[in-house]
């Protein structure tokens, strides 16, 4: 479309890295304050509200949260009529921290050989400039829409999803979304799930230079964690279709292994957490049951733990899987969408297909009946890394594949 005005796009951008939005700081607030005002300026009916927090954390359903928060703010736009909405353009812009970012500030928006380097660029401030942009377009246009189009902004994907679990909870709803995830040029009908575990290994403690007197624990986690490895072959022996170009379509990894107090004392705990992959159209009850038993069978086989079990827990956020209905026209509307947005005949053949083995919040609209995609600049392998960054001519094919949707959706 001639009407996305790119430098506005980039600036928008720009702006949006500038705001630190860290997982659980006041910069979320901030940032989706900047969100509910762009909005405005846009001409949309704008919600913004403050997250009722205990309420929200205490619905059963809740999806979890894994870092403190003191307040969060939701904030939705709706441009034209009151009908539900034809299209939802979903974008996340919370971001995790920079961590062991390598020199200058990783909030600067630099921008060198039409790339722009920073937190959050990629993961998915990239993404949402872009829902900007093709909104502001469609605005400019003059282009009376016959169904609604509804932007959500929303805080806490990276942590559990809080953001998008009380934006649908308000009531905000549509006939079909797209998220603005990074992509890397494919379209992405399915997200496998995952959880976080918590393993406490027993052990008993003796002095070191007594060690046949104790337990290691961390000698029995050596029995666990082959135990783990086998899990995850298992459940990687027969992926999904859509995940069958992975090399592990549900990966399980420990991310965190704690254990010991003093270097002469054998260990009576080990405290192990990680992360747990959760198959396409699998039940979080039936995954969590599946991990529960290999580890209840590990400890059956050894003397020591048989009597003295692994604990099992479940922290943090809980993310189900999600899939696209088969044969839903969201897929081929988006897919051409994407196709006649390219100007470029190197880019001209069809995106690809794929299911992405990270979760998502394509999950929270799937359950309450959404029917979503993901489409966006970028390309994950960058995000949450020292090196996030992302193409400027891929958000602004984006802005482009954006609003073509929305005004065949809704126009």
């Amino acid at each position: 479309m001639t009407a996305i005005d790119d430098a506005r796009v980039i600036e928008d951008l720009r702006e949006l890295v500038r705001i630190p939005s860290v997982d659980g700081t006041a910069a979320e607030s901030d940032v989706q304050e900047w969100c509910a005002r762009r909005l405005t300026e846009l001409g949309l009916a704008v919600d913004h509200w403050q997250i009722d927090l205990p309420t929200v954390t205490a619905d059963p359903e809740f999806p979890g949260m894994e870092v403190e928060r003191d307040e969060a703010w939701g904030c939705v736009g709706v441009l034209g009529g009151s009908t539900t909405p034809g299209l939802i353009l979903n974008g996340h812009v919370d971001v995790v921290p920079a961590g062991g970012w390598p020199g200058g500030d990783p909030f600067s928006a630099r921008i060198e050989d039409g790339v722009m380097w920073g937190r959050g660029t990629c993961d998915m401030k990239g993404g949402v400039a872009a829902i900007f942009g093709a909104v502001a377009a469609i605005v400019a246009s003059g282009i009376r829409l016959r169904k609604p189009l509804a932007v959500h902004t929303v805080i806490g994907e990276e942590d559990g999803g809080v953001g998008t679990f009380a934006t649908l909870r308000r009531g905000h709803s549509g006939e079909a979304c797209l998220i603005a995830e990074p992509t890397a040029g494919c379209v992405i009908p399915a997200n496998a799930g995952s959880l976080t575990f918590r393993l406490e290994v027993p052990g008993l403690a003796t002095h070191g230079s007594t060690r046949s007197r104790g337990v290691s624990a961390i000698e029995k986690f050596v029995v666990i964690q082959s135990a783990l490895q086998a899990l995850e072959a298992e459940r990687n022996r027969d992926p999904h279709p859509l995940l069958a170009h992975l090399d592990l379509a549900n990966p399980l990894s420990v991310g965190t292994v704690q254990s010991g107090d003093w270097a002469s004392t054998v260990p009576d705990v080990l405290v192990a957490e990680g992360r747990y992959g959760v198959r396409l159209g699998e039940a979080l009850d039936d995954a969590r049951a599946v991990f529960e038993c290999a580890i209840a069978e590990a400890c059956a086989k050894d003397d020591w733990l048989r009597e003295h079990p692994v604990k099992v827990t479940w922290p943090g956020g809980a993310f189900a899987s999600g899939l696209l209905p088969t044969d839903d026209p969201l897929l081929d509307d988006a897919l051409q969408a994407v196709a006649d947005a390219t100007t470029s005949p190197a880019q001209s053949d069809a995106p690809a297909v794929k299911g992405a083995p990270y979760g998502s919040d394509l999950r929270q609209y799937a359950a309450a009946g959404i029917p979503t995609l993901q489409y966006g600049p970028g390309d994950v392998r960058y995000a949450h890394a020292t090196d996030e960054h992302v193409v400027l001519a891929e958000v602004l094919h984006a802005a482009r594949a954006y609003a073509l949707l929305a005004l065949r959706r809704c126009a």
